[in-house]
């Protein structure tokens, strides 16, 4: 190993990562070392701007598996760095630019592009509130979207004479200008064109260049069956349009499902409660229930408990895009009456007397019970 090759630190130590790191691992160590000590970040500090090339080093050597495995073997010797070099600031055949734009997108102005000719629209976001009953059978509401349209003035070319966009002097058309900072060279999209690497010269008085102008579309949205509060539906091409021929966004419809008076749902099972009489529980009586469908028939059996839970098979939330659906479950209440009339009063007195423990077998149970625990 050369004396140049001794006095270099141990690459996994530069990014404070061990030797079984995963590329992962590795990747997100170099962006966090990388933008401690950024020359942009760092300006003027000749200290920080050497850290930031010794970790651009160890990431460009440990990234790739091949010089990885010769580094474990022999050190530093197995992977001779020549640094930076060339106009574009690359480092053996590698440009620092491929690096950053894969660590770090456009937080530097690195990556691959170039000129952009065209742009994907921007996706729009919509909440739609919706009622329990369309949520579980579906519905097609119309709603009012704020979208942009083309500019009719221009035909959507932005310029006043409808020539279209022009070439950008600043950086030439490629839509980003180079900068020279130190060792190495980065690229920063171009500030008179936007990244876009054209300009319009005679902007249209009614887009202001744009090519669009704000609108306002009516579209139908189709909610299927099944949704439940916080479904989004997406809607392709039915965002913003691209710029300059490119394709349109997606409109996103968030669904919010309002409370229902009676309903309450989990999954696609639906639960409500249903008040009874004293006289319906002990006797039994078929009682109306309401469901989504509208009013069925129940059978309450007699000696029915406060708080007995019956299944109605089929009554719940439809699946959504199946033809399954849930069940709704209905939990009886048994009401006390509040005022009683003397008559009323005599009745139930009587009653009390002739009932006895056997008529009362929750009751019957707890007082067996205290009976065992105290004799």
């Amino acid at each position: 190993m050369s004396a140049a090759a001794g006095q270099k630190r141990d690459y996994y130590e530069v990014l404070g990562v061990q030797k079984s790191v995963s590329a992962q691992e590795l990747k997100s160590a170099f962006r966090k070392v990388a933008l401690q000590y950024h020359p942009d970040r760092n300006p003027g500090n000749s200290d920080a701007e050497e850290k930031f090339k010794e970790a651009s080093e160890a990431y460009e050597v440990l990234s790739d598996p091949e010089r990885r495995a010769k580094y474990d073997r022999f050190g530093h010797a197995g992977n001779p760095f020549d640094g930076f070099g060339g106009a574009g600031g690359g480092f053996q055949g590698v440009n620092i630019n491929d690096i950053f734009g894969e660590i770090f997108g456009d937080i530097f102005g690195g990556g691959r592009g170039g000129r952009r000719t065209s742009s994907r629209g921007a996706d729009l976001r919509y909440n739609l509130e919706i009622t329990f009953e369309e949520a579980a059978f579906g519905c097609r509401p119309k709603v009012t979207i704020p979208r942009p349209k083309k500019c009719d003035t221009c035909s959507g070319s932005g310029s006043k004479s409808n020539t279209g966009p022009r070439p950008c002097s600043a950086c030439g058309g490629s839509g980003e200008l180079r900068y020279t900072q130190g060792f190495f060279a980065v690229s920063r999209p171009c500030g008179d064109c936007g990244g876009t690497g054209a300009v319009v010269p005679d902007p249209c008085t009614r887009c202001k260049g744009s090519g669009k102008v704000p609108s306002e579309e009516v579209i139908e949205v189709a909610i299927p069956g099944g949704v439940d509060n916080g479904t989004r539906v997406r809607l392709s091409g039915m965002g913003e349009p691209g710029d300059r021929g490119g394709p349109p966004g997606d409109l996103y419809v968030t669904v919010i499902v309002k409370e229902h008076p009676l309903f309450q749902r989990e999954e696609y099972e639906v639960f409500c409660e249903v008040p009874i009489s004293f006289t319906q529980a002990a006797l039994g009586a078929k009682i109306d229930v309401p469901t989504l469908d509208g009013k069925v028939k129940m059978t309450v059996p007699n000696g029915t408990q406060s708080g007995k839970v019956f299944r109605l098979k089929g009554k719940g939330i439809p699946h959504l895009h199946s033809q399954q659906r849930g069940d709704q479950h209905v939990r009886v209440v048994v009401e006390t009456p509040t005022e009683l009339s003397s008559k009323q009063r005599e009745l139930l007195e009587k009653f009390a007397e002739a009932s006895g423990e056997e008529s009362h077998p929750q009751s019957k149970s707890f007082i067996a019970k205290v009976k065992e625990l105290f004799g």
